[in-house]
């Protein structure tokens, strides 16, 4: 019976110092092999992931440099990091992330294993992120302490059926009065604002944010320099604009990556916003430098350019990004969105500009010639258009608009002849009125940064121009 005891005793002492161990041990952990760094893409052995997932790499100083999987070829991974790799030695070692595309270092060893569960990016949404400004990775940029997480949201998202969608059937009040009046805008419809550099996009684009009529904006600054982005936030949108804002920045000095998320990202906590039943602003700025990130990683990766070296990627990237804008189904909120497109050279067909009008339901073409001649906002009226229109004002409106830009396109294309006074009144009745309202016309068109035209009365001021012409 003594021996017994003795035997259970050493047992259970032997089974406790086991235990000890495993508390005292570190899990096993999954891990793969640096091999190459060329250019703008790492190269790692030893893992297989699933194209989007995320990986750390492990620097011998200490540090590490995030990155994703963008490709693969056999047994290696194509890896996009989203940070300077300066530092990185050949066999460091690659560590998969507990949550594929979440930019941010594993928080303990267990938590580093991969399950198919956690391949999901989700990101901080909610209310809490009001007022704040954040870089692609839902990290503050604002200085302003730890974020209110109130809860997270995935990355991406599943199409919504488009006859589940709400019609774009109710006009938005941007605050514009040539936009309002002329190229109405409806909850929900997505807008293209075409500009070359230095021709006003950005006041534009802060004026819509300050003076249109909805719940919650969300401004993404892909590509653009760190000194706009500051800009941007303190002069055009003001204290006023971003305490109804979210702004997410991922200017020009970071890496393609980033500027990717930060698109997404932005476009995800609009729909977060949409989902709970608000009306949301979402202005992104650029939608060509989207592209651009998009096509530096193409090729670094070995796919072929085919228009302006621009890989067939980057093409089928930018309707799944515009797409997930919009209405949502019937009884929940709106997306209206406004992307800018750069406009190289002030070259219209850009192929990115070209892919940029096939994908919006319209387009503000903004004019080098008129910025220069001192008109703001300098609104291409004649190059414009609202696809939506159509239904979101009447029939005699629409007459009115059509005989607003007759007028306007007619004086524009006598200019010359009545410049070096070769025309003479009389023989064409269209062009004596469009002589006559011409000043009417352009001041109609311009508008100060500080002043706001509701929708009510640009309307208004419309049928009083039209009916003067006419008595």
């Amino acid at each position: 019976m003594v021996q017994t005891s003795t035997h259970t005793d050493q047992w259970r002492s032997f089974l406790r110092s086991c235990g000890d161990l495993a508390a005292g041990s570190q899990p096993f952990q999954f891990s793969g092999t640096l091999t190459r760094v060329t250019g703008l893409i790492m190269e790692a052995t030893g893992l297989k992931l699933a194209v989007g997932s995320g990986c750390t790499v492990l620097m011998p100083n200490g540090n590490s440099v995030e990155a994703e999987v963008v490709g693969f070829h056999g047994d290696r991974l194509y890896l996009m990091p989203a940070k300077d790799v300066f530092g990185l030695t050949p066999g460091a070692k690659v560590i998969p992330w507990e949550h594929a595309g979440e930019l941010a270092a594993p928080r303990s060893p267990g938590q580093m294993r991969r399950r198919a569960s956690d391949q999901v990016r989700r990101y901080p949404v909610g209310e809490g992120l009001l007022g704040r400004v954040l870089d692609g990775a839902g990290r503050p940029l604002d200085g302003l302490g730890p974020l209110k997480i109130e809860q997270c949201a995935p990355f991406g998202s599943q199409p919504i059926n488009p006859l589940d969608r709400e019609p774009i059937n109710q006009a938005l009040d941007v605050g514009v009065r040539a936009i309002n009046a002329l190229l109405t805008v409806g909850r929900g419809q997505r807008m293209g604002l075409f500009a070359g550099s230095g021709v006003g996009k950005s006041v534009l684009l802060g004026m819509m944010a300050r003076y249109t009529s909805a719940d919650v904006i969300v401004v993404g600054l892909i590509g653009e320099r760190g000194r706009e982005v500051k800009d941007f936030i303190e002069q055009i949108l003001g204290p006023e604009g971003l305490a109804r804002s979210v702004v997410v920045a991922a200017p020009a000095d970071t890496w393609p990556l980033m500027r990717l998320h930060g698109a997404s990202y932005a476009t995800a906590i609009a729909e977060h916003f949409r989902d709970q039943g608000k009306n949301v602003l979402l202005i992104m700025d650029s939608l060509t430098r989207y592209a651009m990130a998009q096509r530096e990683i193409s090729l670094a990766i070995g796919e072929p350019p085919v228009t302006k070296g621009y890989p067939p990627s980057v093409f089928a990237r930018l309707p799944q990004l515009v797409e997930r804008a919009g209405n949502g189904v019937r009884g929940s909120g709106s997306i209206t969105a406004f992307y800018t497109v750069l406009t190289e050279g002030d070259d219209q067909q850009d192929p990115i500009a070209d892919a940029a009008r096939a994908i919006l339901d319209g387009h503000v073409v903004l004019s080098r010639q008129l910025a220069e001649s001192g008109h703001y906002p300098a609104i291409d009226i004649e190059a414009s258009i609202s696809r939506a229109m159509t239904s979101l004002v009447s029939p005699e409106d629409f007459e009115k608009v059509r005989a607003f830009k007759q007028l306007y396109s007619r004086y524009q294309r006598s200019r010359d002849l009545i410049s070096v006074g070769a025309y003479t009144s009389g023989r064409d009745p269209l062009l004596d009125r469009a002589v006559l309202l011409h000043p009417q016309l352009e001041s109609f068109l311009q508008q100060s940064m500080s002043e706001r035209a509701g929708y009510t009365e640009s309307s208004t001021r419309l049928c009083a121009l039209m009916a003067s012409g006419n008595s």
